[in-house]
């Protein structure tokens, strides 16, 4: 699933080397910290919260399959 969404984010942003990465695992909840560069946080979010909600729904697709549940947060 990180590598999903390090794939992607890679592709929404400018600077990808600015992309980090982080996971913790809470109440059961895989929770993902997306951090990027200034810059890049609308790209990201996109308008309305349109990409960052289609972003979401992609990850929770690929860890249903695996049977977890998980939450995105972005952070710039």
């Amino acid at each position: 699933m990180k590598e999903f969404l390090e794939f992607v984010a890679k592709h929404l942003v400018d600077h990808p080397d600015q992309i980090t990465i982080e996971s913790e695992e809470k109440d059961g909840k895989l929770i993902f910290k997306l951090k990027v560069a200034e810059g890049d946080v609308g790209k990201v979010i996109g308008r309305g919260g349109k990409t960052a909600s289609a972003v979401r729904v992609l990850l929770r697709a690929v860890a249903a399959k695996e049977g977890k549940r998980v939450v995105l947060d972005i952070i710039g």
